[in-house]
């Protein structure tokens, strides 16, 4: 499995691109904002002789959908993700307004509905959505269980965890997937989060001061 990671837009989202040696790739949360990133996206992709299968939201706040509206333009692909979230998406312009951003594409409706357990398949590989609610009621992991590789979108980071200060939020059930839905994992597995830097399931469960 080969993977590339772009950090994007102002909110240092990571975007995630990757691929098998079938060369049909899958990008989760494309965050994309300005036009050079965009391209930077578009001739990665093209240089790399891939053909974009599908595009996984982790969840669906603004900073992880910036590129949105862009993939569907650019690939005619919808984005996949749980639907809880939809009104973030819906509602993204007045959203980044009260950050002095100016948003004026609209999402994309979403093209598959992901829910805890479904799998999404591309070239010869297969990825398990994991529902990790808190950070956001929608919020997805998605594992490869065969690479030991996740994707765990602002629910699980580097020694921290994601945010329970939105509306809809809520901390204690953020807490309870982490521990019951990710620290089941194998120890070796691969954290590949929404923000900063990659850590391991084994690292988090040890050190991470917020999931006690």
């Amino acid at each position: 499995m080969e993977l590339k990671t772009f950090v994007f837009n102002p909110i240092q989202v990571n975007s995630y691109l990757l691929w098998d040696n079938s060369k049909e790739a899958v990008l989760i949360d494309c965050g994309c904002f300005f036009a050079h990133e965009k391209e930077e996206l578009k001739q990665f992709i093209a240089t790399n002789g891939l053909t974009l299968k599908h595009y996984l939201n982790t969840h669906l706040h603004f900073d992880h959908i910036f590129g949105s509206p862009y993939i569907f333009k650019e690939f005619g692909i919808h984005p996949e993700a749980n639907d809880a979230d939809l009104h973030w998406a819906q509602e993204i312009a007045s959203r980044v307004a009260r950050f002095g951003i100016q948003y004026n594409d609209e999402i994309p409706p979403i093209g598959r509905i992901l829910n805890d357990g479904d799998e999404i398949k591309f070239g010869n590989s297969s990825i398990t959505a994991i529902a990790v609610p808190g950070h956001s009621p929608g919020s997805l992991a998605y594992h490869l269980p065969q690479e030991k590789i996740l994707f765990s979108g602002d629910a699980l980071f580097c020694n921290s965890i994601g945010r329970t200060d939105f509306p809809d939020s809520n901390h204690s059930q953020l807490i309870s997937s982490i521990k019951e839905r990710l620290f089941v994992l194998p120890e070796e597995t691969i954290v590949y989060p929404g923000h900063d830097r990659k850590t391991t399931i084994g690292y988090e469960k040890e050190y991470n001061m917020f999931v006690r």
